[in-house]
């Protein structure tokens, strides 16, 4: 296992955490007033008693950004694991289905599924993982003679303890980054450079985010709002009206 190179991996972040910034602001840039409505819960702001058109519009914002970045970040994370599995165990992206890389190390061959944090998926999704991790075992077997394949399921942040489930071990936050660079402090040293320029993008970011508040505030004024008021009745209707029953 070859020894990581801190300042190497310390320079990628630095050069690739920009394109999560840009990523980010994009999808603030792409959406609409419309879409973000239809894919959050009004009752849940109408029992906040939110009652302020600008106030509405930036809570749905947030909500609907919120979940967006998990995800955005989340990319991020699984590309920096590959990066440094790949300087240290010769790790190359796997073809197999929600496999996303693979290397050999002391003759068992790992096939690395990366998740972001440990509250992933429903439980459907998490037996399609195993079932996933059955079947590239499965080829790997029959490609190779005697093989001794080993899935691991990593996650980059979380203090859950390692466990073996299901034929696959679950590495957590320091755990799973000790477990691809055998540096203890990895997971640490990471933090750093993902504030390369952070101020400045943000600085951005919230430019135009309060540029997209204003301009939804004065669109769903018109659109949902009678006398000055929210009008919930029409908003939900927009939301949720789709009757097509017959009892």
């Amino acid at each position: 296992m070859a020894k990581l190179n801190l300042e190497e991996t310390a320079k990628y972040v630095n050069e690739n955490i920009v394109s999560f910034h840009t990523d980010r602001l994009e999808c603030l840039k792409k959406l609409s007033l419309k879409n973000v409505l239809k894919k959050k819960n009004p009752y849940l702001f109408k029992a906040k008693n939110i009652n302020l058109a600008s106030e509405l519009v930036s809570s749905l914002l947030d909500a609907y950004l919120s979940s967006s970045e998990e995800e955005l970040f989340g990319n991020f994370l699984e590309d920096l694991a590959l990066f440094i599995a790949s300087r240290t165990c010769g790790a190359k992206k796997s073809s197999a289905e929600g496999i996303d890389f693979e290397f050999v190390r002391k003759d068992v061959h790992y096939l690395v599924s990366v998740k972001s944090g440990p509250n992933w998926g429903n439980s459907s999704q998490q037996r399609k993982l195993e079932e996933n991790f059955k079947k590239a075992v499965k080829v790997l077997k029959q490609s190779k003679h005697t093989v001794n394949a080993q899935p691991v399921l990593g996650t980059c942040y979380g203090k859950t303890k390692s466990s073996f489930l299901m034929g696959y071990w679950k590495y957590c936050g320091q755990n799973f980054w000790f477990f691809i660079s055998k540096e203890r402090g990895l997971y640490t040293d990471i933090i750093e450079p993902l504030g390369h320029r952070a101020r400045e993008h943000n600085e951005d970011f919230k430019k135009e985010k309060e540029r997209i508040i204003n301009l939804f505030t004065v669109e769903f004024s018109k659109e949902f709002c009678s006398d000055g008021n929210i009008d919930w009745k029409k908003l939900v209707q927009f939301n949720s009206g789709n009757l097509d029953i017959k009892i």
